[in-house]
């Protein structure tokens, strides 16, 4: 079983420490990341790993604190294939959007056999 970490959760603590501070004076606090990221992150979207650990650091937690153990090891394989071509900045975003959606397609009929088996 592997673990995912709990997007929601993320966002709320983030939410929550940044309190009324903007997203740039917070993204300052974090450090080497830009309100947009910021604000991407605090919509749900999985931070790369240096965003995620310079966040716990700011956030005072353990990496651990948002971790979950995936039960569908096919779900997890998924989000770790599109977190990876979110975070990767060689792609432009067109590109990687139209892969994600490629391989959630892709999932989804591989999930649908398996389901008739």
């Amino acid at each position: 079983m592997s673990k995912t970490i709990d997007n929601k959760k993320l966002s709320e603590t983030i939410k929550a420490k940044r309190g009324n501070y903007g997203l740039r004076a917070a993204a300052t606090q974090i450090g080497g990341m830009s309100a947009s990221t910021l604000s991407r992150i605090e919509q749900g979207n999985l931070p790369d790993i240096g965003s995620f650990i310079a966040i716990c650091r700011w956030l005072g937690v353990s990496p651990d604190y948002f971790t979950v153990k995936e039960k569908d090891e096919v779900a997890s394989g998924k989000k770790q294939v599109i977190a990876h071509l979110r975070a990767d900045r060689t792609l432009p975003k067109e590109t990687s959007e139209a892969l994600i959606q490629m391989i959630n397609l892709a999932y989804d009929s591989a999930s649908k056999k398996r389901n008739k088996k």
